[in-house]
C-alpha cells in the first residue's frame, strides 16, 4: 500500500460560483482521498487532500479541468504534513 501524503492546493481562475467545491468533494471521495475544500476571499479555491501518490495525481489532473463551467488558470501545490481526516468535506 502506498504511503499516505497530504498536499495543499490553491486553484485560480473561474473557480467560484461554478460548483467547484461540490465537484471537488465528489471527485475526491470517489478517489478515496480525505481532506477538505473551501473558497478563499481572493477568488481562489483551497483544498487539503490526503491519500496515496496515485490518488493525489489523479485528483491533480482533475483539478486542472474542474467542473464543466470552471476555467482553471493555475493549480499551485504545496507539500503539507500528514493529517488525519476520515472523509472529504466542503468547508464554509
Amino acid at each position: 500500500m502506498d504511503e499516505k501524503v497530504c498536499r495543499h492546493y490553491f486553484v485560480s481562475g473561474r473557480v467560484q460560483g461554478v460548483f467547484f467545491r461540490a465537484a471537488t468533494e465528489k471527485t475526491a471521495r470517489g478517489l478515496g482521498v480525505s481532506g477538505w475544500v473551501r473558497n478563499l476571499a481572493d477568488g481562489r479555491v483551497e483544498l487539503l487532500a490526503c491519500g496515496s501518490e496515485h490518488q493525489l495525481r489523479d485528483l491533480e489532473r482533475w483539478l486542472w479541468q474542474g467542473p464543466p463551467t470552471a476555467r482553471v488558470e493555475e493549480v499551485r501545490i504545496e507539500e503539507s504534513k500528514p493529517e488525519h481526516h476520515t472523509d472529504f468535506r466542503v468547508r464554509g
